[in-house]
């Protein structure tokens, strides 16, 4: 059977299996195709070579997001001695990543949506190159701030269209999994930068940022297209061809192909991208949602944590390479924890888990600092600045991370992706911006206050995921949208 191309040119594309949109929310199960595949009619598919690939390509931009935000801490002290800043400077050098960001996000969503994720990625690459080189041979704060810059914007855009164009690739059965590969990366990105910091200067430092932007530039060319982007900008031969490699030469993709095309045909006519539509009532929760999320990730403490950490163990009294170092070797193995079981337990309980973690690491680090204005437990203090800390950041690393992109990038319509992308990480990167730039001085305020603040934002994840956020494990992408806009 054969369907039409939109335009009703001559242009037509084969599928053995049609649909409607009221398949999408129907339970699937496995029937044998005449050649003797296997038709999986709920989209589940094994993790194939290209799948894989792809996805490897894809993290490199975000080991680059990683390695931004790990770099400020181990070059803190070089920077501020070799360019004598003063600790105003170097906190704006610290926070204006996060402008770069903004200014990222808020193109990152039409960006992707006009040239595709691929030459996005590619794109954003060639920013944090040029962004790495000017730090790597600045001389003064102006050309250091141009190339923090830089490197935020790009990385702006890669938290949008890394997780989106992981999530539109993978197999629904995989998903959770697979998005989850974005956090480990940057967790990785940023361990390596506290632990090479440790031993080499800043500007070297500065140098190795590059690296994961040069392999992504020319991983991109090995790669296929998003299925679901090419199916929405009307390109049907090259949207069955992506798919059948990314689910393998012998699948049956008729099922889950007909799928995609009819949700997009069907969202399409609906409404343009626009971002007033993004205010209608249909799309109110998913917009909550999304927003919500990411204002309780940042305000819950986080980037001022990763941005500072070797300040904040050092003001208890701790050592601060020592803690940078252990913060890293323990948000490693927790990201590859919530990856093996993302998919089993689900985005729920690893949210819940996760910030009732977070919440405790927070009041811990609070309390050791609560004991040292009071005068008392002088021993016991850098012992749980740092539990807290570790605590915190295994939490974080746990579910907090990165589940908040992976349903941002679950829950919105083909149709709106883009603008609302663009807004939810908008709202994150303002966030972040928030709460980076204004982190050293609320310590100066009180320490400990600044703590118990992080650690009741955190709590309050809690009862906003069970009140507001769905389950989308083992869930096509389509019915996860239709359930949340009906």
């Amino acid at each position: 059977m054969e369907r039409e191309n939109r335009d009703g040119g001559g242009t037509t594309i084969p599928f053995l299996v049609t649909t409607n949109r009221n398949s999408l929310v129907a339970d699937g199960g496995d029937v044998a195709g005449s050649d003797g595949d296997i038709l999986q009619r709920d989209g589940s598919s094994p993790a194939t070579a290209a799948v894989v690939l792809s996805t490897l390509v894809a993290v490199c931009g975000s080991y680059s997001f990683g390695a931004a935000v790990g770099y400020t801490s181990p070059a803190e002290s070089g920077i501020m001695t070799d360019l004598e800043l003063s600790v105003a400077e170097y906190s704006f050098f610290g926070s204006i990543m996060t402008i770069g960001g903004m200014v990222g996000a808020v193109s990152s969503g039409k960006i992707a949506d006009l040239v595709g994720r691929r030459v996005t990625m590619g794109l954003s690459d060639i920013f944090c190159i040029i962004g790495w080189l000017a730090i790597v041979f600045s001389k003064g704060a102006w050309l250091l701030d141009v190339g923090r810059l830089l490197i935020g914007f790009g990385i702006g855009i890669f938290s949008y269209v890394v997780p989106v164009y992981i999530t539109e690739i993978t197999p629904k059965n995989l998903r959770g999994g697979f998005t989850t590969v974005h956090q480990f990366m940057i967790s990785s990105g940023s361990a390596v930068m506290f632990l090479i910091g440790a031993v080499i200067n800043w500007r070297t430092l500065a140098l190795t940022g590059t690296f994961p932007s040069l392999l992504q530039i020319f991983g991109v060319f090995f790669i296929p297209e998003s299925p679901r982007w090419l199916a929405k900008v009307g390109r049907y031969k090259q949207y069955e061809a992506a798919l059948r490699r990314l689910r393998g030469e012998n699948a049956d993709i008729s099922q889950e192909a007909a799928d995609i095309i009819d949700y997009t045909d069907t969202s399409q006519k609906t409404s343009e991208d626009r971002v007033f539509q993004l205010f209608q009532q249909k799309y109110a929760r998913a917009l909550v949602i999304g927003i919500g999320l990411m204002v309780l990730q940042q305000f819950g403490g986080t980037t001022g944590i990763a941005f500072y950490a070797g300040s904040i163990f050092e003001s208890a009294g701790f050592s601060g390479t020592i803690g940078t170092i252990a913060m890293a070797l323990v948000q490693i193995p927790m990201t590859v924890l919530s990856a093996l079981v993302m998919d089993r337990c689900g985005r729920r309980p690893l949210l819940m888990v996760s910030a009732g973690g977070t919440c405790l690491g927070c009041f811990l680090a609070g309390l050791s600092f609560l004991l040292q204005d009071l005068g008392q437990g002088k021993e016991l203090a850098p012992v749980l600045v740092l539990v807290g800390l570790l605590v915190f950041n295994g939490s974080y690393g746990l579910g907090l991370a990165g589940i908040p992109w992976i349903i941002m990038s679950e829950i919105f319509p083909i149709h709106i992706k883009g603008s609302a992308g663009s807004l939810v990480t908008l709202v994150n990167w303002s966030s972040s911006w928030v709460v980076s730039y204004s982190f050293n001085f609320l310590l100066e305020w009180n320490s400990a206050g600044t703590f118990f603040i992080f650690s009741s934002i955190c709590f309050l994840t809690i009862p906003f995921v069970v009140m507001l956020v769905p389950e989308t494990k083992g869930r096509l992408l389509e019915e996860v949208q239709v359930s949340l806009t009906m």
